[in-house]
């Protein structure tokens, strides 16, 4: 629907008062002025008729018809020529008129001012004339004898010309009327801008507070009702800007916040869909933050448990918390809180849940669950065996040289082993902890010498075995290494490949530099690791065959260390392998 404008609501209606009171006073004038002249005549007709009145009776007393004729001509000469007499009988007889022959005019006594002044004393009428057929203003008085009228003595004048005057007024008037009414079209239209001006200001001022720039004040107008209203403007404008400081502030605090947390922070409307998401738990949902925002948790998170969650925690109105896992996505579990959101009216305005990654947890607790299960294991083989063998020796045992003497060998092998055991726990917690770590020296050196030393430590076993140890490293290739540690890794890396090498196989330890990396691999030709092993082979006590690798004398902590020796030195490793391929184990070291 089109709306007006203000001031073409306040225009129009001023000039249309303008004009309705100029209408008013114009007629009530014109009226008035008509009215005024119509009684100036008709007391100046009055005065006229009494005067002749007097000439007349003196004329009727003494003369005749023609006598009273001849007067009233005289009389008719003697004025301006606009006044008309005429004298009539009580029966309607003309006796004498100073325009006309009274003998060829008609009887009067019907004539309403003839009639009127023959009852009351005085008539007046406005018509138009039988004989002249023109409208006249007739003014009559009678005379008088004794109280008893004789005759009539009436005067006129023509209307038409006391019109004429009039209209020459009425368009004097009628100039200065619509003199008047431009005057008052300009000044209805000034005072129309001057209401509307102020409030159009305030209209677009409004509206760039609208847009943000609150910084704008609406100036005064004048007006006690719009300097209020002003006053008002700017007074919202300043609260409108304070409290929008104060939730940008707050909003940007709270975003700092949440993009600080390392928990991810999901928030919720009351029907499920994402209205804000913060960077942790779009990276631990694997989400675009951008995308996912407006869109249902059921189309952004493809996990049922989470899903049950958000609608659970909507629905209740105490905060919630539970477990969820993401099997599909390499086994990842996640503590989650939940809490509801109320607004204003107490009613439900969304939820906000908080995921805790505790996949690391979850699978440290599993590897301190299968470390206690495999350190338990792997003492309490030798620490039975050895136990039964003491017991044996002491149940008589004893008295057989060459069966105590067997006991007390395998005896020796078991504490051996668990010596062994011990010894690499120790290696593993030194290498742990922080203030060891610090205490290592780290020296830039050739490789080559430390990898020397190392194949010479391993070529008994690798003897044994009939297993060939081959070393490629360039004499230049240098990194800077703590030299004990590095031979240990270097040892435990041959000693394995050796273990799982078929006889007349070949152990191979390269040296290359990629880079600002040196990669030392350790490859062999047995029997290989199954895939689903790879990514536990590091863990303490985790071994792919557990018979061969205690008939071989492994602890199962050889490869643990060689991760923690590689991580000392700031480095890692990995390792490749398919069954009856072999396996290759590389340590990256930093150069510098």
């Amino acid at each position: 629907m089109l709306r007006k404008r203000l001031i073409w609501q306040l225009y129009p209606s001023f000039l249309a008062i303008t004009l309705l009171a100029l209408v008013v006073a114009t007629a009530y004038c014109s009226y008035t002025l008509h009215g005024f002249h119509m009684e100036q005549v008709e007391r100046e007709l009055h005065l006229a008729t009494d005067v002749a009145a007097s000439q007349i009776a003196l004329t009727l007393k003494s003369g005749t018809p023609v006598d009273v004729d001849a007067l009233c001509k005289k009389l008719g000469e003697s004025g301006d020529g606009q006044m008309r007499l005429t004298v009539i009988d009580t029966l309607g007889k003309v006796l004498g008129d100073s325009n006309e022959n009274p003998a060829d005019m008609e009887d009067h006594s019907n004539r309403i001012e003839i009639a009127s002044a023959l009852r009351e004393g005085y008539g007046q009428s406005l018509r138009s004339s039988p004989t002249l057929g023109k409208n006249m203003m007739y003014v009559a008085v009678p005379l008088l004898e004794d109280d008893q009228p004789v005759a009539v003595v009436r005067t006129a004048v023509f209307v038409t010309d006391i019109d004429r005057a009039l209209n020459s007024i009425y368009i004097n008037i009628l100039y200065a009327g619509l003199i008047v009414v431009l005057c008052a079209a300009f000044l209805s239209l000034l005072l129309s801008r001057r209401i509307s001006l102020p409030i159009t200001r305030m209209k677009r001022i409004a509206q760039l507070f609208a847009n943000g720039q609150l910084n704008i004040r609406v100036p005064t107008a004048g007006a006690a009702e719009l300097d209020e209203l002003a006053r008002a403007l700017n007074e919202m404008a300043t609260q409108l800007q304070d409290r929008i400081l104060t939730i940008t502030r707050q909003r940007n605090e709270l975003k700092a916040i949440l993009s600080s947390l390392a928990e991810g922070v999901l928030a919720v409307d009351p029907r499920g869909h994402i209205v804000s998401v913060n960077k942790a738990a779009a990276r631990l949902l694997n989400i675009d933050p951008v995308h996912a925002l407006g869109r249902n948790v059921e189309e952004v998170v493809r996990n049922v448990g989470l899903q049950q969650f958000v609608r659970d925690t909507l629905s209740s109105d105490r905060p919630s918390e539970g477990d969820v896992s993401f099997p599909e996505e390499g086994g990842r579990f996640f503590r989650v809180h939940g809490a509801s959101l109320a607004d204003p009216q107490a009613e439900c305005a969304g939820a906000v849940v908080v995921l805790s990654d505790m996949t690391r947890i979850h699978r440290l607790e599993n590897l301190r669950r299968d470390f206690v299960a495999n350190v338990s294991h792997e003492l309490k083989t030798p620490v039975t065996s050895i136990q039964g063998f003491v017991e044996a020796l002491l149940e008589g045992g004893l008295d057989e040289s060459e069966q105590s003497q067997r006991y007390l060998g395998i005896i020796a092998r078991h504490a051996e082993r668990l010596n062994a055991i011990i010894d690499d726990l120790l290696t593993l917690s030194r290498l742990e902890e922080s203030g060891e770590q610090r205490a290592l020296l780290f020296e830039k050196m050739a490789l080559r010498p430390v990898l020397e030393a190392a194949l010479e430590l391993s070529s008994v076993r690798a003897e044994q075995r009939g297993v060939k140890l081959d070393l490629s490293c360039a004499d230049s290739i240098e990194a800077k290494i703590n030299a004990p540690l590095l031979e240990q890794a270097v040892v435990n890396l041959v000693d394995n490949a050796v273990k799982y090498s078929d006889e007349g196989g070949v152990v191979q330890i390269a040296v290359q530099q990629q880079g600002k990396e040196v990669l030392l691999s350790v490859t062999d030709n047995g029997c290989g690791i199954p895939q689903e092993h790879l990514a536990r082979i590091f863990e303490r006590f985790y071994v792919v065959d557990k018979s061969r690798s205690r008939k071989l004398g492994g602890t199962g902590l050889g490869l643990a260390i060689v991760k923690h020796i590689a991580l000392v030195h700031g480095g890692h490793v990995d390792v490749e392998s398919n069954p009856g391929e072999g396996a290759a184990f590389t340590i990256h070291l930093p150069c510098g």
